[in-house]
């Protein structure tokens, strides 16, 4: 099987020294691949900037000229979470172009699955603002991309980030050529993603929120995992699944409490290859969301990797899970039957 990633050292230069959403978090990332020999592995898909046209399928135009304008004029703020320097713009176009880029390969069959080691994240990231660290919303122009260019009709998109994609829910809310699947510590950053949010119009029943409460850990993502995710994912059939990979659900990370392990990353990631596998010929691809304790990062990026390789054992140095602290029984039933699945 072949495995591709995506980086560029210019993704390092969107950058304030004293905020969670750093260069550092893809320095120690590729420091980490390197000490572990991964690259070596891996087919290398360049990053490119996102054609303005594919940027407009999810962006206003007026939005994109005040990023670039803000980056031109030497940096400030979108929202009190989200900077841009002077070149913020140009490293936000890079990211979601080597999304792009990386979905494109897999679909033409020059590689099978792949992860795109880009920043600024993008889940956040709305039609017309900037907003929780994110700029530009990279799989959602990735997934806007698919749709047109490639003549897909069912792309599911699974979003494992801490917080709720708000971004991703919204821009595929009203269509069933997108499922969008989330699971997030909730009531949390950005207040969204209820479980009775399940789109509207031609989309309803096409948005799956699974909002899980603080302390879940391995056991609990499993669970969400193999009795609601699965089951979705059997009955839509995916063309390609595209997965906004956050890692600020780590038990280490500071901004979260929902205390999964490397391990239990590389246990999500299985389930989706296997989906992936099942349902649309292993067409797998992940973007980097989230993840700020710098070596829970690393070494879950490294496993997420290891496991699309095809390798059976992966490292932990940080540690296994803590015991779960809450039941959700009671919501996965209940979001079953919100969704049919009984």
């Amino acid at each position: 099987m072949t495995t591709a990633y995506v980086y560029d050292p210019l993704c390092l230069e969107h950058n304030r020294w004293n905020h969670v959403e750093r260069r550092e978090r893809l320095e120690t990332t590729m420091q980490v691949l390197r000490e572990t020999g991964l690259p070596d592995r891996l087919v290398k898909v360049e990053a490119t900037p996102v054609p303005m046209e594919h940027l407009l399928e999810v962006h206003l135009q007026q939005y994109i000229d005040q990023v670039r304008k803000v980056a031109d004029e030497g940096g400030g703020n979108l929202d009190p979470d989200t900077y841009v320097n002077s070149h913020s713009y140009e490293v936000a176009l890079l990211a979601a172009g080597g999304m792009l880029n990386l979905v494109q390969a897999v679909l033409q069959g020059r590689v099978k699955n792949g992860f795109a080691l880009v920043r600024p994240p993008g889940h956040h990231a709305m039609p017309s603002r900037g907003m929780g660290f994110c700029i530009f919303n990279n799989v959602a122009v990735a997934a806007k991309y698919a749709l047109k260019q490639n003549g897909l009709s069912r792309i599911l998109i699974v979003d494992f980030d801490l917080h709720h994609g708000n971004s991703t829910h919204e821009v595929f809310d009203d269509t069933s050529e997108v499922l969008y699947f989330s699971t997030h510590q909730y009531p949390y950053y950005p207040g969204t993603g209820h479980w009775d949010s399940i789109g509207r119009g031609e989309g309803e029943g096409f948005t799956v929120n699974v909002p899980l409460p603080a302390g879940v850990g391995d056991e609990g993502y499993e669970c969400v995992f193999d009795e609601i995710l699965y089951p979705i994912a059997e009955r839509y059939h995916p063309e390609l699944i595209l997965v906004s990979a956050g890692y600020d659900a780590h038990w280490a990370d500071p901004l979260g409490m929902m205390q999964l392990s490397v391990e239990g990353y590389a246990c999500l990631t299985r389930t989706l290859k296997e989906m992936a596998e099942e349902f649309c010929g292993g067409h797998l691809v992940f973007t980097l969301e989230g993840g700020y304790d710098l070596k829970a990062l690393a070494h879950s990026i490294a496993a997420t990797l290891q496991i699309l390789l095809g390798d059976e054992e992966i490292n932990d140095p940080l540690g296994p899970s803590p015991r779960p602290t809450v039941s959700i029984d009671d919501l996965i039933v209940h979001i079953k039957g919100i969704h049919r699945l009984v």
